[in-house]
């Protein structure tokens, strides 16, 4: 089967989480022999501003590590039918152009014989909902959602069966525990300060807490500003830049624990949608503390899988609890991976989709 997506960036991660999971289902999808390939723009604002931090050097983990990956680029103009010749499907992410996404829907409703979904793996549909109605999906034959909260909106938006639940998952190819433990302290926590979603919450359910336990904490992510940087120093967090996806495995195995804290959207407006960080913290089998999320469609199972902080003093207390027992950290690491090995790798992410694309069989 021959599969195009157009995504926002394949070749690079910064600030542009859908990569780690496009990168672990496509590659799953190659190895078993499928075509699968990825579009992205040539002026990608993601690999524009990773260039601009560390030069092409900042692309080469991931060519290093997905060798069997190639992301091909296009400008705006391009030949859309072009590209897409010979695909049994097309995906479109919604951080694409409107333009673009427009164009392949008329492509689709002009006789084209592929199937043409679109990916939501964003708040957008909640956060900025004018702005996401104001895409022209009239050509396409469906959405997938990477929750059922948001699932739940584009059916509201009459979109009703051809709506279809695609969770993130784990890339288990790469992330995993280590193959040989070695020491491991203090705390450390992937991701991006961002737009002051979740600032408050940072700093109730990460640095202050980590810093009342006593741990050492390093902080990988980008587009923390000044004022950012300073409440990290306040707290002894220790900034260290931003980290290529492939790298969060080895980043992982270097720590006791590491912490979750959903943005607002996430607890709020879509509940139950855990980010691709929680699948690959415990794909790592590294023991993994949440801020409080609503697991609405039973993903996980809280309590075993991770531990959830209703407020900064629970969070404390679970992370002394975590330094302070082996055991506990043993246990918590093992039940969380063996979820993840059981639901949530890439591998059962491109079952369903291509389950999803079956030929229906005609009834009697």
């Amino acid at each position: 089967m021959r599969i195009a997506y157009f995504t926002h960036s394949l070749a690079s991660c910064w600030n542009h989480g859908n990569a780690h999971f496009l990168r672990g289902v496509m590659d799953e999808l190659v190895a078993r022999g499928h075509d699968a390939v990825a579009f992205e723009p040539a002026d990608a604002w993601s690999r524009a501003n990773l260039v601009a931090d560390h030069g092409a050097a900042g692309l080469k983990p991931f060519t290093v590590a997905y060798p069997r990956l190639a992301s091909v680029s296009y400008r705006a103009g391009a030949d859309l039918e072009a590209l897409v010749e010979g695909a049994d499907c097309v995906i479109v992410h919604e951080w694409n152009d409107p333009a673009l996404v427009a164009a392949l829907g008329t492509l689709r409703k002009r006789g084209a014989r592929f199937r043409l979904l679109f990916h939501d793996t964003h708040h957008r549909a909640v956060s900025e909902p004018t702005a996401m109605r104001a895409y022209d999906l009239s050509g396409y034959d469906g959405v997938l959602a990477f929750g059922e909260a948001l699932a739940a909106v584009y059916r509201g938006w009459g979109w009703g069966a051809r709506v279809h639940v695609w969770h993130e998952a784990a890339d288990m190819r790469r992330f995993h525990p280590p193959a040989d433990e070695g020491p491991r302290e203090g705390l450390v926590w992937i991701g991006n300060w961002g737009d002051g979603e979740r600032s408050a919450e940072l700093e109730e359910f990460l640095l202050a807490p980590a810093a009342a336990a006593g741990l050492p904490l390093d902080i990988y992510g980008v587009r923390y500003p000044a004022a950012a940087l300073a409440t990290l120093e306040r707290y002894g967090a220790r900034y260290r830049g931003w980290a290529a996806n492939p790298r969060a495995p080895a980043i992982f195995a270097q720590a006791l624990a590491t912490v979750h804290v959903p943005r607002r959207f996430y607890v709020e407006a879509l509940p139950g949608i855990p980010t691709i960080r929680v699948f690959e913290a415990l794909a790592c089998g590294i023991p993994l503390v949440c801020a409080p999320w609503d697991d609405a469609e039973g993903l996980f199972a809280p309590g075993s899988d991770y531990l959830v902080a209703r407020n900064g003093a629970e969070m404390t207390a679970h992370l002394e609890a975590l330094a302070n027992e082996p055991d506990m950290r043993a246990q918590l690491a093992a039940h969380g991976l063996a979820t993840i090995r059981q639901r949530h790798t890439c591998a059962h992410r491109a079952d369903e989709l291509l389950a999803l694309l079956a030929p229906q069989k005609e009834t009697a």
